[in-house]
């Protein structure tokens, strides 16, 4: 399965939790359509099929994701060091 890339998923995340608080406010049919969309996606995009499961795999691999996209930072920045220097 394709993954996507953690600044994708964090979008969706934020776009879903901004879009619930805001239905949560006023229950317009315009955001929970907007809602819905965001949910569809994060369950695509998460392989999951309800949007309980796409958040808590979506969190899960955001969490994942940022300690490996830091330690490939420092191993570029010491391929930098050794190429520069």
């Amino acid at each position: 399965m394709l993954m996507a890339h953690p600044a994708v998923l964090r979008d969706l995340v934020t776009r879903y939790d901004a879009l619930r608080v805001l239905h949560a406010g006023d229950g317009c049919p315009e955001i929970r359509r907007r809602m819905d969309d965001a949910a569809y996606t994060l369950c695509v995009t998460t392989g999951t099929r309800d949007v309980t499961s796409a958040l808590a795999a979506a969190r899960q691999r955001l969490s994942v994701a940022l300690p490996v996209r830091t330690a490939a930072a420092g191993v570029q920045s010491a391929d930098d060091s050794l190429i520069g220097g």
